[in-house]
């Protein structure tokens, strides 16, 4: 592992997985953040009392399980039942690689780029533990990525046509 330090700073291949992270981190909250208009729409609420609701839940799997319910009740019309949950699985199967960059550490080769993330996890079997999953950080997995950015803006874009379609508060 590579002494943090100058070696860190100027390593263009830390740049590129920081921007990366950023973004991705950055396209996944702007796209959670659509989660108060679905709210409000299901719960038949204002956007400031949406907006309570989201932010009184502290996690996003809080949040999109209360959506989740919401849309299974009686009362949502099948149709924009099926359009949310579906759109929440894709959602849902972006936020493992999220959480991954969120909840991790970075290994560095002797050059100072990162080389490797490390998981800080533990996992419990029935006699053992195990911790720190490691997995490469290549070319391979920032183009995962990258992909997930995609991803989660093309869920920012069917959540937004979900708003419009059923004229749930966004103002």
């Amino acid at each position: 592992m590579a002494e943090l330090g100058n070696a860190i700073v100027q390593s263009d291949r830390f740049h590129q997985v920081l921007l990366l992270v950023g973004k991705l981190n950055y396209t996944w909250t702007n796209t959670e953040s659509l989660l108060i208009y679905l709210i409000a729409g299901l719960a038949g609420v204002d956007k400031a009392t949406a907006i309570v609701i989201f932010l009184t839940l502290n996690t996003t799997r809080a949040r999109v399980d209360l959506v989740e319910r919401l849309a299974k009740l009686p009362k949502c019309p099948k149709p924009v039942r099926d359009d949310i949950l579906a759109v929440l699985a894709r959602m849902n199967a972006q936020a493992k690689l999220r959480n991954k960059y969120n909840h991790c550490i970075y290994s560095f080769d002797e050059k100072g780029d990162p080389s490797h993330t490390q998981l800080m996890r533990i996992f419990d079997s029935k006699d053992e533990i195990k911790y720190g999953k490691i997995e490469a950080l290549d070319e391979d997995e920032m183009a995962n990525v990258e992909k997930s950015i995609g991803d989660v803006a093309a869920v920012n874009r069917e959540i937004w046509r979900i708003i419009r379609k059923n004229e749930f508060p966004a103002t």
